[in-house]
């Protein structure tokens, strides 16, 4: 038997139990230009199942379109997973296809104050994710990585000054230099000058400064703080940047520079949709896809809100997100026991 399991299979007849258009054409924030995204639960071929193989879940390239195995499907549930509970609360006309026994998993033995930390918490993810991409566009790092020598401060008077002015000023070069690490002095040194020093370091792109061996009796020229957890932040993001910069969504990006409020406008309008369903959860025990306030959604998706404000009010709304959960009477959990006595009965029927 095959044990590779494609989109085809199953989306087929043979395996398909149900699919869905997921993202924003189900919330209804979608624009002209927005991707259909389709979910969809499956069961795996008979022989997979009962052989040694195990397939949890098949994707394409852009996970646009994404299919689980009833399975991880019901273990996910289990979980309260946002991305699952949503295909579990399609509605029509998203729902493209359900078979009947998909019709045994009932939304009522699913719903917990497990919600919270999947859909607040997930968004509080997401508010650090648009911190994060709003330094990334207000605080962009093109162009060379900089130089370790650029985090070395030399001793002057009762202050400092760089390194390299320092070095100018003597008309020295780094090469000529020699570098001993100070005892007991957190990333100190001191510097010596000859010809037959190592230098401070190797190239541009050190990531450490070198050492020499220093004769006995020289003196030191100066002393020089090597700000290393500095050059270790920078250096962290600056990868960071460059890897945003080569996988960021050319479209996504474009429309934030058009607005001008330098944030990940789509970001921060998902954190305050989940943000209003966990709300929803909380108090009246249900899930709507499509948003009643796609309006105000849509506003934050075209950047029409301060940065800042639009931060304040997701902290804001966290708060009172749990506080109704405190006072929720739903259960702490799911009811695993019938999530799994409901698993047993689909693959029963099914095979």
């Amino acid at each position: 038997m095959n044990k590779n399991m494609t989109l085809e299979t199953a989306r087929s007849p043979e395996c398909l139990l149900f699919e869905c258009i997921s993202g924003s054409r189900a919330y209804g924030t979608d624009t002209p230009t927005s991707d259909t995204d389709l979910r969809g639960v499956f069961v795996m071929p008979r022989p997979l199942f009962f052989g040694t193989g195990r397939i949890d879940q098949v994707s394409d390239e852009k996970n646009d379109e994404t299919y689980y195995e009833i399975g991880r499907f019901i273990e996910l549930l289990g979980k309260n997973n946002p991305n699952i509970l949503e295909i579990l609360y399609s509605e029509e006309p998203c729902t493209r296809f359900s078979h009947p026994l998909f019709q045994k998993i009932r939304p009522e033995w699913v719903l917990s104050k497990l919600c919270e930390a999947t859909f607040a918490g997930y968004a509080m993810t997401q508010v650090r994710k648009a911190r994060g991409l709003n330094k990334k566009i207000v605080n962009p790092m093109e162009g060379p990585r900089k130089s370790l020598l650029e985090f070395c401060f030399v001793v002057r008077d009762q202050g400092s000054v760089p390194v390299s002015e320092w070095l100018a000023e003597l008309g020295l070069k780094q090469e000529n230099c020699g570098l001993v690490k100070i005892p007991h002095m957190r990333d100190i040194f001191g510097i010596f000058h000859g010809e037959n020093y190592r230098g401070m370091i190797k190239g541009d792109d050190s990531s450490e400064v070198l050492l020499s061996s220093i004769p006995k009796g020289e003196e030191p020229i100066g002393w020089m703080n090597f700000n290393k957890d500095g050059y270790k932040k920078y250096c962290r993001e600056y990868r960071e940047y460059q890897d945003w910069l080569a996988n960021r969504n050319e479209s996504r990006y474009a429309d934030n520079v058009e607005h001008g409020r330098n944030y990940d406008s789509k970001n921060l309008m998902h954190t305050f949709r989940l943000l209003d369903m966990a709300e929803e959860i909380a108090t009246d025990k249900r899930i709507t896809l499509r948003r009643p306030n796609r309006e105000f959604l849509m506003q934050i998706r075209q950047g029409e809100f301060e940065y800042e404000d639009l931060i304040a009010q997701a902290e804001e709304k966290i708060t009172v997100i749990g506080e109704a959960f405190a006072k929720s009477d739903l259960p702490e959990v799911p009811d695993l026991e019938k999530l799994e006595t409901v698993l047993i009965e689909i693959r029963e029927e099914w095979y």
